[in-house]
């Protein structure tokens, strides 16, 4: 007799994969900029009588949520993650943390006033149920800071002319097969611009704007170029998406 795991419930070896400490859990610093730079300019600044809540879900080692902090000054960070490995790096960024699943986030409806989504959609088994969840936690009119890797970067259309696998992509949690790079990330998901803002939209967001960041693992002498292509969000390395509940 065969069994299915659930869609929603994450393989042992997925989670071990996660839990493993050598495996990267924070995203680069330029990108975390400029994320935290558009964030502080939506939520504008903090009053003591109503600072806003912020949720970095997945927040990974707490690095990603460190650097923005003191463009975030005033506003109420609070670091979300299922690894307890991570979290316990966390703690000594941030002082609020929470474990949770995005199937089932611990938080009640209608609570944060923003959330940042560094680098986690691409590794998800069930991304819409992620995105449901954290439409339910926004406040209406709430913003989402989304970043993920670009399928359609520039060099990946490159690799994939030449019949080589596009850099981002997986297709083992042990090793690196067919693509540029030496380290195994466990991505599960990829988009291109296009995909990214109908899939925000179907989940219940209106897209405020796509901009594009550089990737920390181009090559140097490639990264002007790189930098260079963040001005059109289409080839980019990576995709920073600013959405609002609507």
């Amino acid at each position: 007799m065969t069994t299915t795991t659930p869609p929603n419930q994450v393989r042992p070896d997925l989670r071990d994969f996660y839990e493993n400490p050598a495996t990267p859990v924070a995203s680069g610093n330029p990108r975390t900029l400029r994320q935290a730079h558009i964030l502080a300019t939506a939520l504008g600044p903090a009053t003591p009588e109503h600072p806003r809540t912020v949720l970095d879900i997945g927040c990974g080692d707490g690095t990603a949520a460190a650097t923005a902090a003191p463009l975030l000054t005033g506003h109420r960070v609070i670091g979300v993650d299922w690894s307890h490995d991570a979290l316990t790096r966390a703690r000594t960024h941030l002082p609020y943390t929470i474990r949770g699943e995005l199937t089932a986030l611990p938080l009640h409806t209608a609570t944060a006033d923003a959330v940042l989504f560094s680098e986690v959609i691409e590794h998800l088994v069930d991304p819409d149920t992620a995105l449901a969840e954290i439409h339910r936690v926004l406040r209406p009119g709430g913003h989402l800071m989304l970043s993920t890797p670009n399928l359609a970067a520039w060099y990946n259309r490159a690799l994939l002319l030449a019949g080589v696998q596009p850099v981002f992509s997986e297709v083992s949690l042990r090793a690196i097969h067919g693509r540029p790079g030496k380290e195994v990330v466990g991505h599960l998901r990829l988009y291109t611009p296009r995909a990214l803002r109908e899939f925000v939209t179907a989940a219940g967001f209106e897209v405020v704007g796509l901009k594009g960041a550089p990737f920390h693992g181009v090559p140097r002498s490639l990264r002007p170029l790189d930098r260079l292509a963040c001005a059109r969000p289409q080839l980019a390395s990576i995709l920073l998406l600013h959405a609002r509940k609507t």
